[in-house]
Parts: structure tokens; sequence; C-alpha cells
């Protein structure tokens, strides 16, 4: 080998040994300056905020999802089949009960009408003939001069006069209960949909598709379901309400309640393929806040548990073994409680049965930092940690991040 080349493998072998040493000190500096910082930072505690549990009376609730249906929906259809004449509503318009709708070529039946007046009249004018031969004939017996059975027929033909005078008053009713059938007025109040039909159009009696449909909103239903476990906590706090079970509709995103009212009606059957059983309630609707057809979230208040014991929603945690808080000890550390829920309180809480008592302080904020014996800085709802203070600064510093930068900016020479 020539000298020249061994000269360049002693330089390369140089090289690598200054290039792998300088990559093993300025790796391992960092390495034991960040677990020198990192058991600084542990020993700190951890900023949580903290809520005090606290006795108040809560209010019971069931929620479902409810559907608005109208007191009642009446089609209205013609009686009597014409030619529409005049329609005396507009589409969406209120409407009384008794307010006329809509009009129906009268003449025909008003024609009919006059026929059976006419009808009458004639039958009446041969009833008064036969009476009068009737009342010669009671006269005439006293002498002989007519039989028993002449007497007797003109009486059968003044009876027979008499139901024909029955038969044309019932014929006249019948024909003035059809003229009045061509002026179509509301069965109910409540509001008119839109029309089916338009004026000038032949229209017949009971058709299907009607002339409007009404729907009464004042008051209104509100109909939902429930879970079958719920059947008799219901039926027990329906019987001991007087005034039936307070009920709220709620907007979709249960932002605020619409309106409220009262539970009227339990189901009485099970729906065997839902398991669920139907519920009727009413409201008074007075500025038509509930339309029907709407969906609502429905809110039964079924009692009020005196003094019950409430947290926030957000301090009680899901785990394997159930439900838990972290409570602050004495002592600046966490523990883990398992705590037994008895259903919200509102929509920010939850009533707690076992677990807690009035005045534990539960962790509302930061619990996923937390592990029992975890030493934690209790806040106030709202606060903020305040700042590292100049110490603590100095602390870290001396924990090693410096050394880090240092040691940074030599690898990077």
């Amino acid at each position: 080998m020539s000298r020249w080349k061994l000269a360049l493998i002693v330089v390369v072998l140089l090289v690598a040994g200054l290039v792998g040493w300088r990559i093993f000190h300025s790796g391992a500096a960092p390495a034991g300056a960040g677990r020198r910082g990192a058991g600084a930072n542990a020993d700190a505690p951890v900023p949580v905020t903290v809520v005090a549990a606290v006795n108040r009376d809560v209010p019971v609730y069931l929620t479902a999802l409810g559907t608005v249906q109208a007191l009642n929906t009446v089609t209205v259809n013609a009686q009597v089949g014409g030619q529409l004449m005049a329609l005396h509503f507009a589409e969406g318009q209120e409407v009384k009960q008794g307010d006329l709708l809509a009009e129906i070529d009268p003449r025909t039946y008003q024609a009919a009408l006059d026929q059976a007046v006419a009808k009458k009249k004639q039958d009446a004018a041969q009833l008064s003939a036969s009476q009068s031969t009737l009342a010669r004939y009671e006269e005439l017996i006293k002498k002989n001069f007519v039989s028993a059975q002449d007497l007797e027929n003109q009486r059968q033909t003044v009876r027979q006069q008499q139901a024909l005078i029955a038969a044309d008053d019932a014929a006249i009713a019948s024909a003035r209960t059809q003229l009045g059938y061509t002026r179509i007025t509301a069965p109910i109040s409540g509001i008119a949909g839109i029309r089916q039909v338009d004026v000038g159009n032949i229209v017949q009696a009971n058709a299907g598709s009607g002339i409007v449909v009404l729907t009464q909103v004042h008051p209104i239903n509100v109909m939902f379901t429930l879970p079958e476990q719920n059947l008799e906590g219901v039926r027990s706090a329906q019987a001991a309400a007087a005034a039936g079970l307070e009920v709220a509709a709620l907007d979709r995103t249960d932002a605020h309640v619409i309106a409220t009212g009262a539970l009227k009606v339990i189901d009485n059957q099970i729906d065997t393929t839902t398991g669920t059983f139907k519920l009727k309630s009413e409201f008074a609707n007075a500025d038509a806040a509930l339309w029907p057809g709407q969906f609502v979230n429905v809110r039964v208040k079924l009692r009020t548990v005196a003094g019950g014991l409430v947290v926030p929603a957000t301090a009680v945690q899901r785990g394997p073994e159930g439900n838990y808080v972290y409570a602050l000890q004495a002592d600046g550390t966490v523990a883990m409680k398992p705590v037994t829920t008895a259903g919200d309180a509102g929509d920010d809480a939850v009533l707690v049965a076992s677990g807690i008592a009035a005045g534990d302080k539960v962790v509302t904020e930061g619990q996923f930092r937390l592990k029992p014996g975890s030493k934690v800085q209790a806040l106030a709802p709202g606060e903020a940690p305040a700042p590292p203070s100049a110490q603590e600064l100095s602390k870290l510093k001396d924990s090693g991040a410096p050394q880090q930068r240092r040691g940074g900016r030599r690898g990077g020479g």
C-alpha cells in the first residue's frame, strides 16, 4: 500500500471519530437536562376549577321528543252539489265557529223548497174541504140523511189528508235544510289552510278533497312517548297532581321554553314493538307559538326533591366502574370518589344520590391531567392561574433548560 493511501485512511478514521464524539456529547447533555426539567415540572400543582356541592330543591324531569297536533282538524266539505259561487275566507285567516266560508248556487234548492211549500198549500186546501164535508155529515147523521158508512169514509179521508200535510211539513224541512247547505259555515274556530277549490267549479257533496281544512290551535296538543319503565312513575305523579303534571315545550336546541302546559292523557296501552307509551299534553297557546306538525323537545316535571345534593354536570366523569368525581382534599391533592347520580338538575347540573356530601369541592375543569393523589391548584370558575414567579422561573433555569439551548447551539455549530 502506498504512503499517501495510508495517510488518507488515517485522516478518514480521525474525522469519523471526531464526528461521533461530537454527536454523542451534543445528544447526551440535552437528554439529561430534559429529565431534570421534567422532574421539576412534575412537582408543580395542576391548575383545576373546583366547585362545592350544594343542597337545593331539585325538580325531577323526564324528557322526550314531541309532535305538535291541532286540538281539532276539520276538512270542510260541501253537503250538496252545485257551482261554487263565492269564498268568504282568506288562506291563513283565523275564523270563528259559524262564520260563512263559501256559497253554492242556491237556485235549484230554492225551487225545491218553493215546490214543497206549494204542495203543502194544495194538500191543506183539500184537507179543509174534507173537514167541512165531515162536519156536515156529522150533522146529517143525526137526522139519518147519511149512512154511518159514509160518515166513517169521510173521517178516513180527513185522516189521510192530515197525514199528507205532515209529509209536506217534512218535505219543506228537508228542502229548507238542503237550501241551508248552500251556505257553508265554519264548524269550529280555527285557522283556514290553503283552499282546495276555486270559485266557479262544480263541487260534489262530501268530496274527498273538500274546500278547505280548518285547524284549531287555541288550545293545542303535544303528543310524545316515554319508555315503559317510566309508566308507573308518571301515573303516580299524575294521580297526585290536581291540575295535571307540568309539561314544557322547548325548541329543538333546548335553548328556551316555547310554552308550558299540562299532561292530559296517558294512553291505555304500551306499544309492544317499541316498548313505549303515548301521552297527550295540552297548551293554551294564546300566542300561537306552537304550530301543528312542529317538532319540540318535551320536559315533564314529575316531582321536586327537597334539599337534593347538586354538582355541575361537568364534574361527573364516566369510568369502567361507573360514575366518579375528583374531590379536593385538605392537603391540596385530589381523590377519585365513585358517585351515584339520580337524574338531571337543570341544564348544567346533576343530582347526586351518594358518594359525596354537601360542601365537598369537586373538580369541574382540568380532569384530563389528573390521577388520584395529584397535587392541584384550586381555582374558582372563570379564574385563571397566576403567571410563574421569578423564583419559579429561576428553578426552571436551574433544572437544565438553558443547557438544552446551549447544547443545541453546539450541535448546530
